[in-house]
């Protein structure tokens, strides 16, 4: 199976979420770039919505394919967020920064009255954690901040823990976030509690933010080959 040809499933399936008048929040990443895509093809074609990018990437792309896109500090009300995730629990937790804009996309989300995710069948787990958790921190004092992280994800119980600093295009270089922060990717494996390990996580002097989303998506939309499962808040799974 293609995953694109399943990460295009999701994304024309969270266009049904779409009304005229939206407000949307627009993610990052690969899936959530097919459903910008998508939407610029619906305003082609009479919708009426603005769109909230939530990276610097995101924002080219709409543009260039003919999303109206409103600044942050004007809008009043988020109605839908349509964004991907790296992993995907059944209790609705993520795990979201894999493209580096967690902090942008927490925010939207956060402040979203409906939140669709979108992804392929290779991002549902039984327990987060294998995915390398991204923790956007601040540039100075970096490395005691990475100690710091090392020893919260031990005292989480994870199975792993070690924290790494991102690199950008250029190997000796750092990955920068739209926000001039750095990234530490933490190889957790296992995560026994996400919700508490996101709240220790927070409370470390440097941490910005990290890519734990809990209580956060309400919409969950797994693309396959041919068709889609979709997932609502409050549903037995």
């Amino acid at each position: 199976m293609s995953d694109d040809i399943a990460k295009i499933n999701a994304a024309a399936a969270a266009l049904d979420y779409v009304e005229d008048g939206m407000t949307i929040g627009l993610g990052t990443g690969s899936t959530a770039a097919h459903f910008v895509r998508l939407l610029g093809e619906r305003v082609r074609q009479g919708a009426v919505v603005l769109g909230v990018p939530t990276s610097e990437a995101t924002r080219a792309l709409a543009e260039a394919t003919g999303v109206p896109l409103v600044d942050l500090a004007r809008v009043t009300q988020i109605h839908l967020v349509v964004d991907g995730a790296d992993e995907i629990d059944h209790d609705f937790n993520l795990i979201k920064g894999g493209g580096g804009a967690l902090l942008r996309e927490k925010i939207i989300a956060s402040a979203a009255d409906h939140v669709v995710i979108i992804a392929d069948q290779s991002k549902p787990v039984q327990r987060l954690g294998g995915f390398p958790l991204p923790i956007e921190v601040a540039p100075f004092g970096f490395t005691i901040t990475a100690r710091q992280i090392f020893e919260v994800l031990r005292e989480a119980g994870c199975a792993g823990d070690e924290v790494t600093l991102r690199h950008g295009a250029q190997p000796t270089l750092p990955f920068i976030t739209d926000n001039g922060n750095f990234i530490l990717d933490a190889a957790c494996k296992s995560i026994p509690d996400p919700a508490a390990l996101a709240d220790m996580l927070s409370a470390i002097p440097g941490v910005i933010e990290h890519g734990l989303f809990i209580e956060l998506a309400h919409t969950i939309i797994i693309g396959g080959e041919d068709d889609v499962e979709v997932w609502e808040e409050g549903d037995d799974e």
